[in-house]
């Protein structure tokens, strides 16, 4: 069940959205990872460079739900300083953490339809875990830009208003076999509006 502030925070979203007639016509950026074997990845975090405003919108609700024992989603890509919601939905207790530097938290069990939220202050990577169930795994990806979006399943992410000229576009996969989990490319939009990125993950997810 939704809470009704939850209900009045993702009004409060579509009112924003519609508030800004510019984001229609904004051109887009369509790239598509893959993996070595030329497998769509989904989860990977695509991101550019840009300036995060006090009034921006996520793309998605910010929300970390447990279901059936898992995470949902397996990756969540939040702009750094917003407040992620935890709501437990299955019929166990769950106490969620993580121990990443900068956004280190703890939420002690908590039962069905309760809901814990938690504000992420530093960019980067956030591994989540349950200290009651160890196969729960899930990562937050804090990022200090508007542009940044998780590809879907078939390892797609689409950015809007994306700003012309040389920029770098950065890809990240918690399971990326490279440093820091990433690679970035060099490039400009207006001459390459698809990409097409590389990452080999160890394992897929």
């Amino acid at each position: 069940m939704i809470s009704i502030r939850r209900l009045l925070r993702f009004a409060l979203l579509a009112l924003g959205l519609a508030a800004c007639p510019g984001l229609a016509g904004a051109a887009e950026l369509r790239v598509s990872v893959t993996n070595s074997a030329g497998e769509p990845v989904p989860n990977a975090v695509v991101s550019l460079p840009g300036e995060l405003t006090a009034d921006f919108i996520p793309a998605e609700p910010l929300e970390m739900a447990q279901v059936d024992v898992q995470f949902d989603p397996f990756v969540l890509v939040v702009p750094r300083g917003a407040e992620v919601f935890f709501p437990n939905r299955d019929r166990v207790r769950h106490h969620v953490y993580s121990f990443a530097r900068g956004n280190q938290f703890e939420l002690e069990l908590y039962g069905r339809e309760q809901e814990r939220s938690v504000a992420f202050s530093a960019a980067g990577a956030v591994p989540l875990g349950c200290n009651i169930h160890d196969q729960m795994i899930a990562f937050i990806r804090v990022v200090d830009t508007p542009f940044a979006v998780r590809t879907d399943g078939d390892g797609v992410a689409v950015l809007t208003g994306v700003p012309t000229g040389m920029t770098t576009l950065t890809v990240w996969h918690p399971y990326g076999n490279a440093e820091n989990n990433l690679v970035t490319l060099d490039f400009d939009p207006a001459v390459d509006p698809a990409p097409q990125v590389t990452l080999d993950i160890l394992g897929q997810h």
